[in-house]
């Protein structure tokens, strides 16, 4: 599935991953493929991307994510690596 991680000022990240972890508002959860449609709050937090070639770490001041149709786009206030 496609991912894509933006915050106002650039695009962090933008790829094909295997799983994803996002600190959602109301708990942590995780998005694999074929994953239902899903609009969620972000919280201060960890995103978690697996892909290929191992796994990645993000840190997020809050934000939302969309996931549909194998595409998550989060919408980050901002990141840190």
């Amino acid at each position: 599935m496609y991912l894509e991680i933006i915050t106002p000022d650039k695009k962090v990240f933008a790829g094909e991953v295997d799983a994803a972890q996002f600190p959602g508002t109301n708990g942590s959860f995780e998005v694999l493929n074929s994953h239902a449609p899903l609009i969620s709050t972000l919280d201060k937090g960890s995103i978690r991307i697996t892909t290929k070639s191992g796994s990645e770490l993000y840190t997020v001041d809050g934000g939302v994510v969309e996931v549909l149709n194998n595409k998550i786009i989060v919408l980050a206030e901002s990141v840190t690596e």
